[in-house]
């Protein structure tokens, strides 16, 4: 888990870097090679440190406030500023090169759907219908790979979320952005040297269902709270949403099943089929492309376990048809087909699906 701190803290050189809001991430692999993610694409910058002792300097200067410093004892340190940017310090001799410091800056402006829309990331049916999903209550997975802007997206989602419901959210490092009134925000807490005192996200995924929860929002699954977050989407907590690693749709269900059997082996496969399958409402894959672009590239309605399998459904399909002059990745989305449950569920709520999803879905359904 990350600290954070409200104290200025001063970058040195790397100062002019923080400041550009061009700049995503920044990454310092020892004295001599600084390099930046500007509009999802990777750059070595000119600037440079003296030494490896002049790199220390600096990492100290910007970790030491927040209670925090790398040596042999701790020689890894993974920390949260105040703004919600991510540090990640490695030293020697763990790393070869040098002091290695990498800043995941983040965003000064929270995205909306308005902006998804305008970078390309979604179309407006698919824009539509997760907010439908949204209202109806659906349990929602966010997958996609490192740095594919899975957190970003959910949050994006959840803006939606109706401002009178409670929403409780759950995370290692605390990521998520949302305007509502009514937020409670919970952040696990490592252990201390004596290795007393670590609060997991297991734990307060348990104890989160105590606060009386609207809605409940984990970040990026890892490993024991996985179980207890698809125990609480299958006992009535519908409109659940977290994230994970994963390049697509059914990559997404497999590493939750193989999550819950590294820390709980003896749990029969059917049984966590059966239970993720009947957990998780809908999967939504955001991939990075080769040009940098983030795009919502599949909309998946999850069923019911047909045959030990999971039956899956795919709503949107981002389809990708070659590059333009100026490399970037050219494609289309496409409207797919939803299932009767799921038509009936929205219908019941009053909400509509859009004109062109539905022509689609008739057309394939008869």
């Amino acid at each position: 888990m990350a600290d954070s701190t409200q104290l200025e803290i001063d970058f040195g050189p790397l100062e002019e870097l923080i400041n550009d809001d061009t700049i995503s991430e920044i990454m310092v692999n020892g004295p001599h090679n600084v390099f930046i993610e500007r509009r999802g694409r990777l750059e070595k910058v000119s600037l440079s440190f003296e030494s490896d002792d002049h790199l220390r300097s600096i990492i100290d200067r910007i970790v030491s406030p927040l209670g925090r410093c790398p040596d042999e004892s701790s020689p890894i340190v993974v920390a949260r500023l105040a703004d919600g940017s991510r540090i990640h310090v490695i030293i020697p001799p763990l790393a070869l090169v040098g002091p290695t410091l990498t800043i995941r800056k983040f965003s000064k402006y929270v995205l909306t759907f308005d902006n998804l829309l305008a970078f390309g990331a979604l179309n407006e049916d698919m824009a539509d219908f997760l907010k439908a999903c949204v209202k109806a209550r659906l349990n929602i997975l966010v997958a996609g790979g490192v740095n594919s802007g899975k957190t970003t997206l959910l949050n994006v989602i959840a803006s939606t979320i109706p401002a009178e419901e409670r929403i409780v959210t759950v995370e290692e490092m605390a990521e998520f952005r949302l305007m509502h009134e009514h937020v409670v925000a919970l952040e696990s807490r490592p252990p201390n040297i004596e290795g007393k005192g670590g609060v997991t996200v297991r734990d307060l995924v348990i104890t989160c269902l105590h606060m009386r929860p609207d809605r409940i929002l984990v970040g990026e699954l890892h490993g024991p709270e996985v179980l207890e977050v698809l125990r609480l989407m299958d006992k009535g907590h519908d409109g659940t949403m977290t994230t994970v690693h994963a390049d697509s749709p059914q990559e997404a269900l497999e590493r939750l099943e193989m999550m819950v059997k590294m820390n709980e082996p003896n749990l029969p496969v059917s049984y966590l089929r059966s239970l993720i399958g009947s957990a998780v409402d809908l999967v939504v894959q955001q991939n990075r492309l080769d040009d940098g672009s983030r795009k919502v590239v599949r909309v998946t309605e999850v069923s019911s376990v047909r045959g030990g399998d999971y039956d899956l459904r795919d709503v949107f399909l981002f389809l990708e048809e070659g590059y333009d002059e100026q490399g970037r990745v050219k494609g289309s989305f496409q409207a797919r087909s939803v299932s009767a449950r799921l038509r009936r569920r929205m219908e019941a709520l009053g909400l509509n699906l859009p004109p062109e999803f539905v022509a689609v879905m008739e057309e394939e359904t008869g």
